[in-house]
């Protein structure tokens, strides 16, 4: 082995050290926040819920009992039973499986487009910048629920389209912070270094530029999936997400407001879907406050 070979393994078994204690250092700081801790284990919880949802409930979500109409809860219907007598809780359990995987889905694909975007922009700059930024500007002057609703008009209900309506609106949001963050690091003296070596555009982007605007890419996927949730829930809520039978927690929500006027004896089938909706929104939204405060090097005391 010679001495090159060995100062490349040095400087890499380095790097990977220093990440280790640059995660350890972030866990640290996040666990003494009380309150995203709290709304973490939350998340965990209902999460796990969601993912072993046959095996908590004896239950199909789609079983219907019309003995059991409205049932209000009990040692057998933990939240009830709706409409058509099926277990409240199930449907809950099953359709957060559709909410959360659109939300994933719809931050993904945002993250993932806005951030070849914003790395083109602030790489190349010039003609690209000006046109894609410009086009980025068109997006965000239009409201995003509002051109979530005509995409999913336009493209019709499932969950891709679902997931690819609520996307588009955050595509300018990562484009334009991850063009920031690029324009920064495009002037480092790293980077001129790179080029000198040889390495080709393609490799400075994906292993100079990009890893290092991950930390507030992580922090806004956190903030963006809570608001995803809730996206998703008011397109389903308005008939133009996940369509019924098949439960998501939108559409759970929509079939309970039918029943509204007789809410004394009926509460449990407005009452739970809409207080799961929230729950999963607030704690991913205090969950991501306190990764991005765990990851400001400012905080660190």
């Amino acid at each position: 082995m010679d001495v090159k070979t060995t100062a490349k393994t040095t400087e890499s078994q380095g790097e990977r050290l220093k990440k280790r204690s640059n995660v350890g250092e972030i866990w640290h700081r996040l666990r003494k926040n009380k309150l995203s801790m709290v709304c973490l284990v939350i998340l965990v919880i209902m999460i796990l819920g969601i993912l072993f949802a046959g095996v908590l409930s004896p239950y199909d979500y789609a079983e219907q009992d019309l003995t059991q109409r409205f049932a209000l809860p009990s040692k057998a219907h933990w939240m009830g039973c709706d409409d058509y007598g099926r277990d409240l809780l199930t449907r809950l359990l099953v359709g957060g499986r559709y909410s959360l995987l659109i939300a994933i889905l719809s931050v993904a694909i945002g993250i993932i487009c806005g951030m070849v975007i914003g790395a083109l922009c602030g790489f190349f700059g010039k003609r690209i910048d000006a046109t894609l930024m410009r086009i980025m500007d068109v997006i965000m002057s239009i409201p995003g629920m509002m051109l979530a609703i005509c995409i999913s008009v336009a493209l019709g209900s499932g969950v891709f389209n679902t997931a690819l309506a609520l996307a588009v609106g955050t595509i300018p949001i990562i484009a334009r912070q991850l063009r920031s963050s690029t324009m920064l690091i495009n002037s480092q003296e790293y980077i001129e270094a790179a080029r000198s070596f040889g390495e080709s555009n393609f490799k400075i982007i994906m292993t100079h530029v990009i890893p290092n605007c991950m930390a507030p890419i992580i922090v806004q996927a956190s903030l963006y999936i809570g608001g995803a949730i809730m996206g998703i829930a008011g397109l389903s809520f308005l008939g133009l997400g996940v369509q019924p039978p098949t439960p998501e927690w939108g559409n759970i929500l929509n079939n309970g407001l039918d029943f509204i006027y007789d809410f004394s004896t009926r509460w449990h089938v407005i009452v739970f879907p809409a207080l799961f909706i929230v729950v999963a929104e607030l704690c991913f939204n205090l969950l991501g406050d306190g990764l991005r405060d765990a990851m400001d090097p400012r905080m660190r005391k």
